[in-house]
């Protein structure tokens, strides 16, 4: 079984619960997940098993989309709902100037990992030093926010928003962050992954679903293939003449190959054998006037 489950993770699962709970109900050892999502937080969390845990990478480079809640006026040591409060200041609900603020955030900028975090500095994780009552200098981190829309105001001190950002990015950091703006501090209240790439909240399972599906022998209706979690890269053919060459990793001449569409200096395809079986992720060399492959990721 090899490809990608697009699940719900409900709140109170860490990922790494998603993770044993997915393995124990498939019989597989061989399976990981795409990027944190604390347990308080719910939503999308694609699951790669067998050879879709090669694409893991992949998939976490993806933009991420959120639904969260902010709360002004109070801030937490986790910068979330479960921290403790270590900050109350009164709101101005000026819906115009909160708006103002927020959109201010939109665009590249850099942001300094909260302690309650998995991040590793010097092999100790952020939130095993801030257990212990420690705080560390942070280096900051480029990340983009492409777009923050927000969904309704809440008074006397929330708001919903949708928010839509690059990897890496700390919604619970980006809401006190926030609330710092408005000079009134602030946490994040809740928040729902609402998509991870091309993996979305309309067609994800939750645990318990899955669990029947693989009693009723069909989890292979909602796992998603290799070559379908890959449907943006164009896609290439290699012949048979090629075939050792192609499983060895070998680079290969364009003679040997036919590409769907056009294809330039750099580009990223993917690549199947003249089994149609996908056998990798390669990039285009061109060398004079002819084009190669070359293996970035082999998936076989």
């Amino acid at each position: 079984m090899d490809g990608i489950l697009n699940i719900y993770k409900e709140k109170g699962f860490t990922s790494h619960d998603v993770v044993a709970v997915v393995r124990k109900t498939l019989h597989m050892k061989k399976v990981g997940h795409t990027g944190t999502l604390d347990p308080d937080a719910e939503g999308v969390l694609p699951i790669c098993v067998g050879r879709g845990t090669k694409l893991a990478d992949i998939i976490m480079d993806g933009r991420k989309s959120y639904r969260a809640i902010l709360h002004l006026g109070i801030s937490t040591t986790t910068e979330d709902a479960s921290g403790e409060v270590v900050e109350e200041k009164p709101v101005v609900f000026d819906e115009e100037s909160i708006e103002k603020t927020i959109s201010s955030f939109i665009g590249e900028q850099e942001q300094i990992p909260p302690m309650y975090s998995a991040v590793k500095i010097n092999g100790k994780k952020l939130y095993e030093l801030a257990r212990a009552g420690k705080e560390i200098e942070r280096k900051a981190r480029k990340i983009t926010v492409y777009d923050i829309k927000i969904r309704r105001f809440i008074p006397p001190c929330q708001v919903e928003m949708d928010v839509e950002c690059s990897k890496g990015t700390y919604i619970r950091t980006l809401c006190a962050d926030i609330g710092k703006a408005l000079g009134c501090g602030g946490h994040m209240a809740s928040l729902l992954r609402t998509a991870t790439g091309a993996f979305t909240l309309e067609n994800a399972i939750k645990l318990h679903e899955l669990k029947a599906l693989e009693e009723a022998g069909q989890v292979d209706t909602v796992l998603l293939g290799l070559a379908d979690a890959l449907k943006g890269y164009t896609r290439v053919y290699v012949s048979e003449k090629s075939a050792k060459l192609l499983y060895n990793g070998g680079k290969i001449r364009s003679e040997f190959f036919r590409a769907e569409k056009e294809l330039k200096e750099g580009q990223e395809v993917i690549v199947f054998d003249h089994k149609m079986d996908l056998t990798g992720i390669y990039t285009i060399v061109q060398e004079e006037k002819s084009f190669f492959i070359k293996p970035l990721k082999m998936l076989i």
